[in-house]
């Protein structure tokens, strides 16, 4: 059920969380699918619902700074850095996880904490007082919701929808591994990372990970944010090559008739990139051609949401 985020909507959707059951809500990266933190009941109904493998670990939101220290066994003198420039905002933090929580949090002893900027997670974190374990609100690796309607879609038995209209930047958060002495870049996201470097100096970038092993972050699978549409990513999209099967994504540098075309700019295009693969999948097409994004570190993110959605 989808549900305005209004007072009343808030007041129902604190109530649900309060009493272990599960709420979709909107942030300023995509829709998360919310729980108590604390209850491990809670957390599970969350993997069941996204049929979410039990070695990926999920992101915690809280409403302040206060909040993601009382989670951390220890909080070390760059995470106040990073957290004082961007929270909230679309980065996470993975920290060492306090010993007293033990229903969520990463089998390698962290857990990953964000404060999310958008007015609905915030009014419905202060309204709980919880912190929410909230992975994106849709079947596991499938595309990510930036929509109240996308996570029906995906998830047609999420007993409350609230619904804050789309997600301005449309792709997860950035998660940075801040335990070790240089902080290592677990999953580019929407932050980027030119701007972490000026607060955080020298980062290292991520390993590969195999799927099942422990991993302190997710986001780190080889296939992930997949449409049903097989992803097919090339370096020029023939319009030749469309028909009622096979669709296409580019972005403006590229003038291709009945592909969809996103802005050329990386933020823009991040912020669009799975409302249009979700227009396609709803057309029908069982292939999508997408123009390979250009190589540079400000398309790191997109890049990575493409090669994952075409494993």
């Amino acid at each position: 059920m989808i549900v305005a985020a209004d007072a009343a909507g808030i007041r129902r959707a604190a109530g649900l969380l309060r009493a272990g059951s599960v709420v979709a809500f909107p942030t300023e990266t995509v829709y998360g699918l919310g729980a108590d933190a604390f209850s491990a009941r809670a957390v599970a109904e969350v993997y069941r619902l996204k049929n979410r493998p039990s070695w990926n670990p999920l992101i915690v939101h809280v409403a302040h700074v206060a909040a993601a220290r009382e989670l951390a066994a220890y909080w070390p003198p760059v995470a106040d850095d990073l957290a004082a420039a961007f929270w909230p905002g679309p980065l996470t933090l993975v920290v060492r996880r306090a010993p007293h929580l033990t229903q969520v949090g990463a089998d390698t002893g962290t857990i990953a904490v964000r404060v999310p900027a958008h007015e609905v997670a915030l009014r419905l974190l202060e309204a709980t007082e919880l912190p929410l374990a909230a992975p994106s609100a849709n079947r596991s690796e499938s595309i990510s919701p930036t929509t109240a309607e996308h996570v029906l879609r995906s998830l047609p038995d999420v007993p409350l929808v609230l619904d804050g209209g789309p997600a301005s930047w449309g792709i997860e958060s950035t998660v940075l591994d801040v335990t070790g002495e240089v902080p290592r870049l677990l999953r580019p996201g929407a932050l980027g990372l030119r701007e972490i470097r000026e607060v955080a100096g020298t980062i290292a970038l991520p390993d590969d990970v195999a799927d099942g092993a422990a991993r302190p972050s997710p986001g780190m699978s080889r296939r992930h944010y997949a449409p049903r549409a097989k992803v097919v990513l090339v370096d020029v999209v023939n319009p030749a090559d469309l028909d009622a099967s096979v669709g296409a994504l580019t972005y403006e540098t590229a003038d291709v008739p009945g592909a969809e075309t996103l802005s050329a700019d990386p933020r823009e295009y991040a912020a669009d990139l799975y409302a249009a693969l979700h227009r396609l999948d709803d057309a029908g097409v069982t292939t999508i051609l997408v123009k390979t994004p250009p190589p540079t570190e400000d398309w790191l993110a997109v890049r990575d949401r493409l090669s994952r959605a075409a494993a």
